[in-house]
Formats: structure tokens, sequence, C-alpha cells
């Protein structure tokens, strides 16, 4: 077992210490802590997909993670209020159950995402994010004029959703549910990344003119990629929301999707786990930093830079030695 692999085992480990640890001496806003730094780097996870190992750097991604928030707040609400989504042509109800809303969140995002990536992709490099970042910017907007749901001021989630008779109120109890999403999406995103589909897309990152001559449209093999990485971001949307009890525009904002490229730069470029250390080093950061100082981004701000330019690997490559992603 490689440095690598028991540092991604010791990071899982950890961070469901830290929960069952604050649970047990009743700290339950620890628990959220940890909660918020599992969902956030599910996000992480699912962008690393496509920025990690497809190489597609998305600014965009925050659209995802709002659509996935907007999903479960919108069912919970007309459930909530016992009002149908829509009556015609049939009548849908609203839902306040939990697996409905995460396939829900997963197939709104896959939806929206395959036009945006197949429109995107078209392009490289700087237009790729200058034109992710504008559909961002569109459904951000949009939300913003959607006066049914809450527009500027959000939606509010009276009730935590439910997941068969589970406490989902209890922190500890949503938090492991957060935790077993977690780990779903690691393994899915690892089995993707070493089957025969990983290896497309590390040679469309690489070398898309070999992947060609093989007869594989690096085309197809980007945007499966990119929207598969967008349902998983729509999933820790979802969660997020939920943790929350309300959803609002903030969700689909560019600077979300700087935090999610954040994450991925701190942790590891391309790392199973750097995604979900990079999110639990910017909440620790940003708590700390926060209790010290109103501006705490501009000390953040440096560290990652330090992180970028001495430590090319993120936080996993600084501890296990190796800089560069194989």
């Amino acid at each position: 077992m490689s440095r690598e692999t028991l540092l991604n085992v010791a990071i899982l480990a950890g961070l469901l210490a830290v929960a069952l640890g604050a649970w047990a001496s009743g700290q339950p806003f620890v628990v959220q802590l940890a909660t918020r730094a599992a969902i956030l780097g599910m996000a992480g996870v699912g962008l690393n997909l496509a920025l990690g190992y497809g190489g597609l750097v998305s600014f965009g991604h925050a659209a995802f993670f709002g659509i996935g928030g907007y999903a479960a707040g919108i069912l919970a609400s007309a459930a909530q209020n016992y009002e149908p989504l829509m009556t015609w042509p049939l009548e849908l109800p609203g839902t306040t159950s939990m697996p409905v809303i995460w396939l829900t969140a997963v197939i709104a995002a896959g939806l929206v995402a395959l036009p945006i990536g197949a429109l995107s992709l078209r392009t490289g490099g700087v237009h790729f994010i200058m034109i992710t970042l504008a559909f961002a910017q569109m459904i951000y907007y949009f939300a913003i004029s959607w006066p049914a749901y809450g527009g500027e001021d959000g939606l509010s989630i009276y009730v935590r959703n439910s997941l068969g008779t589970l406490n989902t109120m209890d922190p500890l109890t949503f938090f492991l549910i957060a935790f077993a999403l977690l780990l779903l999406v690691l393994g899915l995103v690892l089995v993707a990344t070493r089957s025969r589909f990983g290896l497309a897309l590390a040679m469309a990152r690489q070398n898309p003119l070999r992947l060609t001559s093989m007869g594989v449209r690096p085309f197809k093999v980007r945007l499966t990629a990119f929207v598969l990485s967008a349902m998983a971001v729509a999933l820790a949307g979802a969660l997020y929301a939920d943790l929350n009890r309300f959803v609002s525009p903030t969700m689909l904002s560019w600077h979300l999707s700087g935090e999610l490229i954040v994450f991925v730069i701190l942790g590891g470029v391309g790392r199973p786990c750097g995604p979900l250390i990079g999110a639990c080093v910017y909440v620790l950061l940003e708590q700390w930093l926060g209790g010290l100082t109103e501006y705490w981004q501009l000390p953040l701000g440096i560290i990652l830079l330090l992180v970028v330019l001495f430590a090319r690997g993120g936080v996993i490559g600084l501890v296990t030695g190796r800089n560069a992603h194989a």
C-alpha cells in the first residue's frame, strides 16, 4: 500500500473520528463543520473528475451545485406547503424524501450539463473557462429573478428532509449520511478513472491526437466526464441545502466555483482525496482566520499562493513527497 493510499485512508478516518469525538463531547457545532467539510469535499471530488483527471478547468460548476440545492429546496417547499410542483399535463407532488431529491438533483444537473458541456468543449483553454463561467452566471441571474422561489432572498427549508426512519435533524446522523455519500462518490470516481474510460480521459488530456488515431473521439470522453462531474457536484449541493435548511443564489455564484477549484488545488489536483483534504483545510482556516480578522481571505490567498508555488502536488503531494500527479 502506497503512502498516498495510507494518507487517503487516514484523511477519511480522521474526519470520521473528529465528528464522532465532537458528538461524544457534546460539540454539535464541530460536527456541523465536519459535515460541511465532507459535503464540500464531495463537490471537490466531483470537480476533480473534470479538472484533475480530464484537464477541464471549469469555472461554472457552482451552477450544478446550486441546481442540486434548488432541487432539494423546491421539492421540500412544495411538500411542506402541500402544493404540487405542477398540475399540467400531469400533477407532480413535492417530496421530502432524500433519495428522491438526490435522484432529481443528479438528473437535473446532468440534463443541464449536457448542452453546456457540448457547447463549451468546442473551445479550450481560457475560452472554455469563460464560457463555463458565462453559463453559470446566466443560471445565477435566472435564480435571482425567480420570485416564485425566493429570488435574491433565497428559499428556506423548514424541516430537514427525511431518509427512512433516521432522525436527520440529529447532527451526527446527518454527518454519517453525508460521509456515506462521500465514500460512494469517491468509490465511483476511483472506479471510473481506473477503467478504460479513465485511461481514455487521461489520454484525452495528455495526447488527444493519439486517442483519435485509436478510434476514440476525445470530445465524447470529455463530455462524459463533464456531465458525470456535474452530477456529483449536484448531489453535494442537495446535501448542502439540507445541511443549512436554506438555498439561495449564492450557491450558484462564481465565488463558489472558485472555492471548489481552491479545494482541488489545495489538496492536490488529480488525487482521489485531494479535494477532501483541501475542503477540510479550507473550513479550518476559514474558522481560525475568521476569528482573527474579518479580512481572512487575504492570508488564505497567501497560503494558496505558497501551495501553488512550492507544493505543486498540494497538501497530499507535500506530505507524500510527490509533487506531480502521475
